[in-house]
């Protein structure tokens, strides 16, 4: 019974197709607008976040001083799933080293910056320091030393011992340089055991340059922490801010983002309920309207054998037609202005984003929304036709 009353309903709209097409029409009118404005919002924002996440260093929480991190501190802190990279750091003092070229060129007092697979700096640049041997200077670095990739260099690490300077001598190989937008001072990424064996050496707790032996068991001064994403820089920011350490970040640039993202949501949900109440008051009312001009043949359903529920059926398959074809025309409007909005504004975005881009996800919902609404429109419509009487229908034929 149910499929024949859907056959009924598209024969129906084939029949009165002017109506029809009136309706899908103002449908689209209602739709296609609010797809281009979700898309504009979800384009600008993500496009901001795509620029904000192509700079690593926003997605970094810097600890400002020294303290005393063991072994659970850093074990607590890789749990947490806002952790994209952590690694433990030296003291300030300890992390410098001369450095000099075959050519003569130096600098010294460099500074230098542990590093290992997953830093979100030298991603996907890499590849990563090791070793002793083994290190990556950035852009500024390398400009002063006048150096490149696989020249071989020279660092000199020094200390006083009773009054007696000793200095030890480094051969070092250049396996990268890291571009300037990604860290402008002059330093080199080094790994983490070269940088703990040069903190021992220079406190006299070792005699040589060696791989320590307790670096799972010893306390850190500081370390480097980057975000997974730009929600959690805040979330981790506030919970090191509580453990008394104070920590810098780029939360403005951050806030800013966000407080786009919610104005624009703001803006878009007032619309769309405004846009979604008029459309559903138009479309209840386009129904309740056609089952009152229908009453007659309504009531020879009646009359032929569809029962009440059956018959009341026939203005939600009708509305779910209608919404369905608004669904088609609103998608192919969308597609057609979004196409339009990227490729005359993205000038202004280096061509990196979209202005207006809508991802599969939002458009499944927002085309079960319709589809929904559009058979809830229907309910003053089935209530008239379960009211509806065939005999007194019938009365003037």
């Amino acid at each position: 019974m149910a499929w024949r009353i859907i056959r009924l309903s598209w024969a129906d709209c084939r029949h009165d197709w002017r109506v029809a097409m009136c309706q899908i029409l103002a449908l689209a009118a209602v739709m296609a607008p609010l797809l281009v404005l979700l898309g504009l919002k979800t384009g600008i924002v993500e496009t901001l976040r795509f620029r904000l996440l192509q700079d690593p260093r926003n997605l970094e929480i810097l600890l400002v001083g020294n303290y005393r991190l063991g072994p659970d501190w850093f074990g607590k802190l890789k749990a947490l799933p806002e952790v994209g990279f952590v690694i433990p750091r030296t003291r300030s003092l300890s992390a410098t080293l001369d450095v000099r070229t075959a050519s003569g060129r130096s600098v010294e007092g460099m500074e230098l910056v542990p590093s290992g697979p997953g830093d979100p700096l030298f991603l996907p640049v890499g590849p990563f320091p090791s070793g002793f041997d083994r290190i990556v200077l950035s852009r500024a670095a390398a400009d002063r030393l006048g150096a490149k990739e696989e020249d071989t260099l020279t660092g000199f690490l020094t200390r006083t011992v009773s009054g007696e300077r000793q200095v030890i001598q480094l051969p070092l190989v250049v396996t990268a340089i890291l571009p300037e937008d990604r860290f402008p001072r002059p330093a080199a990424f080094v790994a983490l055991s070269l940088l703990v064996a040069a903190e021992d050496w220079r406190d006299g707790r070792a005699d040589t340059l060696s791989d320590p032996a307790n670096m799972d068991t010893r306390s850190f001064a500081s370390a480097r922490l980057f975000a997974r994403d730009l929600d959690g820089v805040v979330t981790l920011a506030a919970r090191l801010r509580a453990e008394g350490m104070e920590v810098r970040t780029r939360a403005n640039d951050i806030e800013m983002v966000q407080a786009v993202d919610r104005v624009l949501t703001y803006i878009f949900s007032v619309l769309a309920l405004l846009a979604t109440g008029g459309f559903v008051l138009s479309m209840a009312a386009g129904l309740w309207a056609d089952v009152e001009r229908r009453k007659r043949d309504l009531a020879l359903l009646r009359l032929v054998g569809f029962d009440g529920r059956s018959a009341a059926l026939f203005p939600v398959t009708r509305a779910l037609l209608v919404a369905a074809c608004g669904i088609a025309v609103s998608l192919v409007l969308y597609a057609i202005v979004a196409a339009l909005f990227n490729r005359t504004l993205t000038t202004n975005l280096s061509g990196e984003g979209f202005v207006c881009d809508l991802d599969l996800w939002s458009v499944v919902i927002a085309a079960l929304l319709t589809l929904v609404l559009s058979a809830l429109s229907a309910a003053v419509a089935m209530l008239r036709i379960l009211a509806l009487e065939p005999a007194e229908s019938l009365r003037d034929v």
